[in-house]
């Protein structure tokens, strides 16, 4: 075969993985995120482990959420990875998608999580287990402890602005109003408590008290089955706070129009068409592109005389204050007006004949081109056909004869013949064929343009 001598060897994926990796390492930035990550699958090892001797599947739900924090790590350090890189012929608006994904990713399996749960709480309701509590409430502040600790100690950029951006959850909603009642007491604590909470810091805390009260219960009562009620409270709560940061990260995904910014741009749009020189602005289209970030692209449409720079850099200092990545696609007016006529006009156009003659256009042109700009037109369907036993489409020309004189003294002739004289008649057309030339029927009107009745010229 054909030798290649200085053709670049091809990675695998797994030697292409660990060259971004090691990109990510060599930012110190990165150091503290792989320090949280080690101990996070340490943590999530004993937290699994002691799921298996209490039998608590409450605390499965709530060590769901630990596993939930190393998907968040590993968002953070894709994040990083993502301000590193540039944009490449590839991927010519950036690697900015790759954290949106992450983001989604993470968030639809803690929901999948969840929904595991509450189908292993529907199988114990049926045969509920024994539950040691040993090590629950052990196991229990532990994960607390290091969720609160990882949640405040790194600053995750994408998930704290999809918190942010994203609708309220229903637990974030209850407890916003049990909050307005507490700040009513105590003002002090609405610095605390409103407007909303972290939904993150809101679910670990919740999680770990539903899992005080199952302790406190079995230990006193030895009510077991508060345990698979409190693993379906868990799992409510984790599934209702992970569902409109799907919903948002899923939109960005499909590149839609945030619903909040869409006033803003009809209001910029407004602007540019008001600029000297611009005649319309049409096929705009914007959408997010990452977390914070709006691209789109527009076409102006401007007049022939306008200077494009200039239109370009008045339309592009419009726009760039709410879209950072704008495509602006200027043209100008080619409009021409249409001419009424291409070929002169026959010097006995104006002399009538003895036979008005109609003739009928060709309905397979009229098919295919427009009346207006004689441009083939897209197909549509025939015309539908009178049902009283009329002529379809293959009607021949109508001859009408001069038979009858009409009033007011114009020497018009109107009238017809029989249908036997029409047809024997033929096709006729102005100024071609067996037909006579066009021959008006005014016998005083003068041969001469500009005479009046006498014949003199007029002054």
């Amino acid at each position: 075969g054909t030798i290649h001598l200085f053709r670049k060897s091809q990675r695998s994926l797994v030697g292409k993985l660990t060259h971004e990796f090691r990109l990510v390492a060599a930012d110190r930035r990165s150091w503290k995120i792989l320090l949280f990550g080690a101990i996070n699958l340490i943590c999530i090892g004993f937290l699994l482990m002691w799921c298996s001797s209490t039998n608590s599947i409450a605390l499965t739900a709530y060590t769901y959420l630990t596993i939930f924090d190393l998907f968040s790590l590993v968002t953070c350090l894709i994040s990083y990875w993502v301000m590193m890189k540039k944009p490449s012929p590839v991927y010519s608006f950036g690697f900015e998608r790759f954290e949106v994904l992450a983001v989604f990713a993470s968030t639809v399996l803690a929901q999948l999580g969840a929904l595991f749960i509450l189908k292993e709480s529907v199988e114990r309701f049926l045969e509920q287990p024994e539950i040691h509590t040993g090590r629950l409430l052990v196991g229990t502040f532990v994960a607390l402890f290091f969720n609160l600790f990882t949640m405040l100690s790194i600053k995750n950029k994408p998930f704290a602005y999809v918190s942010e951006a994203a609708s309220t959850s229903w637990l974030q909603e209850h407890v916003a109003d049990l909050s307005r009642s507490i700040c009513g007491i105590i003002p002090g604590l609405s610095s605390i408590f409103l407007p909303r909470m972290n939904p993150f810091v809101l679910i670990d805390i919740a999680g770990a008290l539903a899992l005080c009260i199952t302790y406190m219960l079995i230990e006193i009562n030895n009510y077991f089955a508060v345990d698979t009620a409190s693993a379906i409270a868990i799992a409510l709560m984790t599934f209702g706070t992970m569902y409109p940061m799907s919903v948002y990260s899923g939109k960005v995904l499909l590149q839609t129009t945030p619903p909040h910014v869409i006033g803003q741009l009809d209001k910029l749009l407004r602007e540019v068409s008001t600029l000297d020189g611009v005649l319309e602005v049409r096929n705009e289209h914007f959408w997010t592109l990452g977390f914070g970030t709006l691209a789109g692209s527009v076409h102006v449409r401007i007049r022939r005389d306008a200077n494009e720079q200039m239109v370009l850099a008045h339309v592009t200092n419009r726009l760039y204050t709410l879209v950072s990545t704008l495509t602006v696609q200027i043209f100008k007016d080619d409009w021409i007006r249409p001419t009424l006529s291409s070929v002169p006009i026959a010097n006995n156009i104006l002399n009538l004949s003895d036979h008005h003659i109609i003739p009928m256009p060709s309905l397979k042109a009229a098919d295919n081109l427009n009346p207006v700009t004689s441009t083939p037109a897209k197909p549509s369907s025939p015309p539908p056909e009178f049902s009283f036993n009329t002529p379809g489409k293959n009607v021949s020309p109508v001859i009408l004869l001069n038979t009858q004189t009409k009033p007011y003294g114009l020497g018009f002739n109107h009238g017809s013949a029989p249908y036997s004289s029409v047809l024997s008649q033929g096709l006729g057309i102005p100024g071609m064929g067996p037909a006579q030339g066009f021959r008006t029927g005014f016998a005083n009107v003068p041969s001469r343009y500009g005479t009046n009745a006498r014949g003199q010229p007029r002054p």
